[in-house]
């Protein structure tokens, strides 16, 4: 007859510390298992480490050429611009200008001779 109180009881206090257990331990051992993956994967591959670090070399390599042409890009503007500021003021157009590009006959300024 004492069988009969202590077998439900010995069920229910196992059910309640495994149900608890899990709900402990569960996070902890998720925790670990990130921890390791992230262990195993730092170590595993060196390769990936050096093309990693190769690919950064190459984008700060582009970034020092991508400033250098802002750089130029910034000069040729503001070149371009002074330029712009100078004719407007005396002549409404370029044509007469000194700057003018040589004509195809290899004279330069805007006349033909001949």
């Amino acid at each position: 007859m004492e069988w009969e109180f202590i077998a439900p009881m010995l069920v229910m206090l196992t059910l309640i510390l495994t149900v608890g257990g899990v709900m402990v331990l569960r996070p902890i051992a998720n925790r670990l298992g990130d921890l390791v993956e992230v262990l195993q994967q730092g170590r595993a591959d060196p390769a990936i480490a050096q093309s990693l670090e190769h690919l950064t070399h190459l984008l700060e390599a582009q970034d020092r050429r991508l400033e250098a042409l802002e750089e130029r890009q910034r000069f040729t503007d503001d070149l371009l611009a002074s330029r712009a500021e100078k004719a407007l003021p005396g002549s409404p157009g370029r044509s007469g200008a000194s700057g003018a590009l040589p004509s195809p006959g290899g004279q330069s300024g805007g006349t033909a001779d001949g």
